[in-house]
């Protein structure tokens, strides 16, 4: 702070040194937000080494460390944030209190009862993003954490760009998430309100000239729409914080510098002189007109690497068709929102973590079943009269108490190709020539007896003897296989984008779009998958053994079921 002084000192030396200490300590606010219990604390001092090491410490800790191991409903309950009470706005550092305020703060709790109010206010534009998740997750599970509520309001100011499908996709996905809003409603159900306190701005400062010129820009509505609901926690990206414009006041022979944002309206040009951004005109215009004026939270916001997240940029996506169904959970994108933690820092997250959450929770969730993707014909020689012809498998391998399918079983097989060399290498434990293997569940261990090929030298089938597992040596590995399967289509999904920012020009100059990986999607028109999971239905999961958790597709018909890899079985380790 010292430093913002001396330099601030230096280019305005005429200057009351106590409005500059002021306007730097709001500047500050605004751009890191208020200050922790850390940041409070007395520093004892410390020999270089002890900070040098300390500085390493910090450096190597990712921004969700903090949060590991608690629920969302933990990080947001109670004091975990350090919120104000309702009612207690005042206490909080940058809130502007006026003469009114006292008496704005007694109405709001007669009105509330003291209760915790947030709300979700997404623009109707677009399709919600993993950054909208996080955003939902904060809003209504802060409210749901303190026995409050959550308005999902609309900010349908710019009718040009909103469509009634945009309305109902984003109340599904909210809902899909697994939150209730208390209330929808939509800033136009306030506007002849908004028009009305314009016109009050207007008379108050006696320029006539703007009645002509009212709109309800998001500057204009934000703050007014969360007034008139009572919100008690205003929570915002840090995007809508600091955009600066600087306003030459003739008069004072000083220049303002105040938000530049391209929905800032004239009228509220003509009122602001400061420096802040969207927070002190949230402030400023409640308390220009004598209402009630909640407190806004800015947190940072969430992006991903080898993603966009753009709601602009993902409708062009949709509409060239590059981007496809995956069947992601909403619990596992709730548990990765409470695994990235709420922080004032924006971070910038791999998708490995948001993989592995789904992993996690798939693991748990999805019964196993059988699938090839590349056959290979396998036919058992010797399998003995009255062998079983089913077989019992469990949904969860790990857990047999939550039950078990059956699977066909015959003299009649398929492996995955991959599951069989003809010439030994060092390392591999599968099936070759010399070396049998094991059938998952089935209770045998086959061995070669001939290899079949087609007139280009293909192995297309193999000729095999089989034997009881508790008759033989235990073999090196077990594969899956499927018998009198059912055939499907899989669609195998690897990452969308080619470079870690697409849309960095620096990066990728001509463009996020030029960046689609050409081998994002690989179908296999023909793969074949164990008759449990005939009469799945759009939207369930299973993991395929040893290929990975799958998704059905709503394009599977009652012939044909297509499935979707929604993640692989574990973490590529090229992946970073």
């Amino acid at each position: 702070m010292g430093l913002l002084m001396g330099e601030t000192r230096t280019v305005l030396k005429w200057a009351d040194g106590k409005a500059i200490k002021n306007e730097v300590d709001m500047q500050v606010l605004h751009l890191l937000g208020p200050k922790t219990e850390a940041d409070l604390e007395k520093k004892s001092k410390k020999a270089k080494g002890d900070e040098n090491a300390a500085k390493k410490e910090t450096d190597t800790k990712s921004p969700e460390m903090a949060f590991e191991g608690k629920s969302l409903m933990d990080q947001l309950r109670g004091e975990a944030l350090k919120f104000h009470k309702p009612g207690e706005n005042f206490k909080t550092e940058g809130y502007v209190v006026t003469p009114k305020t006292m008496e704005m703060l007694k109405k709001h709790l007669e009105e509330t009862g003291g209760q915790i109010r947030t709300r979700f206010p997404p623009e109707p534009n677009g399709i919600l993003h993993i950054g909208h998740a996080k955003a939902i997750n904060f809003n209504f599970g802060y409210a749901k954490a303190n026995d409050g509520i959550c308005f999902l309001r609309y900010d349908d100011t710019n009718p040009e760009k909103e469509e009634e499908k945009y309305f109902t996709a984003i109340k599904e996905m909210v809902e899909w998430l697994g939150y209730t809003p208390y209330a929808v409603t939509h800033a136009s159900d306030h506007f002849q309100k908004l028009y009305d306190l314009a016109m009050d701005l207007i008379r108050r400062r006696a320029l006539g000239l703007f009645r002509r010129c009212i709109y309800p820009t998001y500057d204009y509505t934000h703050c007014l729409c969360d007034s008139i609901e009572n919100i008690t926690h205003s929570l915002c990206t840090k995007e809508f914080q600091s955009r600066y414009a600087l306003i030459p006041r003739p008069r004072l022979c000083a220049t303002s510098c105040v938000p530049a944002h391209l929905h800032l309206h004239p009228i509220v040009y003509s009122f602001f002189s400061f420096s802040g951004g969207r927070r002190s005109a949230y402030y400023w215009l409640c308390n220009a007109l004598d209402l009630y004026c909640p407190v806004q939270w800015e947190y940072g916001r969430l992006n991903l690497t080898y993603t966009v997240v753009s709601k602009r940029k993902i409708i062009k996506l949709v509409d060239t068709g590059v981007v496809r169904r995956r069947g992601f959970p909403p619990e596992a994108i709730n548990n990765f929102c409470a695994r990235v933690g709420v922080t004032v820092s924006q971070t910038t997250t791999e998708p490995h973590l948001l993989e592995a959450c789904v992993r996690d929770f798939l693991n748990d969730t999805a019964p196993r079943a059988m699938a090839i993707l590349e056959p290979l014909k396998i036919t058992i020689t010797n399998l003995p009269e009255g062998a079983k012809s089913e077989v019992q498998v469990p949904n969860f391998p790990a857990n047999e108490a939550k039950g078990s399918h059956t699977v066909p079983f015959s003299a009649t097989i398929f492996i995955e190709q991959s599951d069989f060399r003809e010439v030994m290498e060092k390392g591999y434990k599968r099936l070759t020539p010399e070396q049998p293997v094991g059938l998952r569940h089935a209770g045998y261990v086959i061995s070669v007896q001939k290899v079949i090929k087609d007139a280009q030298g293909k192995v297309v089938e193999l000729l095999v003897s089989c034997c009881s597992s508790d008759a033989t040596e235990k073999p090196k590995a077990f594969i899956h296989w499927v018998s009198q399967p059912l055939t499907c289509e899989v669609r195998l999904y690897e990452r969308l984008f080619m470079h870690k920012h697409p849309e960095d020009p620096s990066e990728v100059p001509n463009g996020f779009l030029s960046d689609i990986n050409p081998n994002s999607l690989e179908i296999i028109s023909n793969a074949l998958v164990d008759t449990s999971v005939k009469g799945a239905k759009v939207l369930d999961k299973f993991q395929f053994e040893r290929v990975g958790y799958f998704s059905v597709d709503p394009d599977s018909t009652e012939e044909k079921l297509v499935f979707n890899r929604t993640v692989t079985l574990k973490e590529d380790p090229g992946k970073l």
